[in-house]
């Protein structure tokens, strides 16, 4: 549950409750949040359209088991919003439960909907490492550049 401080701008509040209690009929409903022309980046999609936010948000729910949100904090300044957050999931058919850290940075249109969504993490922490064979390539790399 998110924390007081987290709540003060409605546009964000809103942003916040939406995606703590994120389920998969509400992909549908994406078009309160976002504007029809809007921006999202990941690390693994570029979408620059409602449509488009749609498709990442449901294939999420299609290919993770489980997937939500935890918001850990905000910063607002003006028409941007910085988020720090978890995201836990199971991949299907595991019991594992796995948690990728990360921050969004959100520009809000004039209709205060998100016009620009891009998203920060370390997909090769979070995500390569765990392959078998890549895993243990990438961490032998990060150990040589290591100071």
């Amino acid at each position: 549950m998110m924390t007081p401080s987290l709540n003060a701008d409605p546009r964000v509040a809103a942003v916040i409750a939406f995606f703590e209690h994120l389920q998969p009929a509400d992909v549908a409903a994406l078009g309160q949040l976002y504007t029809d022309q809007a921006f999202f980046k990941d690390p693994f999609n570029e979408v620059h359209d409602l449509a488009g936010v749609r498709r990442v948000f449901g294939h999420m729910f299609e290919s993770l088991d489980a997937p939500r949100f935890k918001v850990l904090d905000a910063l607002v300044q003006d028409q941007q919003c910085f988020l720090s957050w978890d995201f836990m999931f199971q991949l299907q058919g595991q019991s594992l439960e796995r948690r990728i850290h990360g921050s969004s940075h959100l520009r809000f249109g004039a209709d205060g909907r998100i016009a620009y969504h891009r998203d920060y993490w370390d997909a090769a922490e979070e995500v390569y490492e765990k392959v078998p064979l890549l895993g243990g390539l990438l961490r032998w790399i990060k150990r040589r550049l290591q100071v």
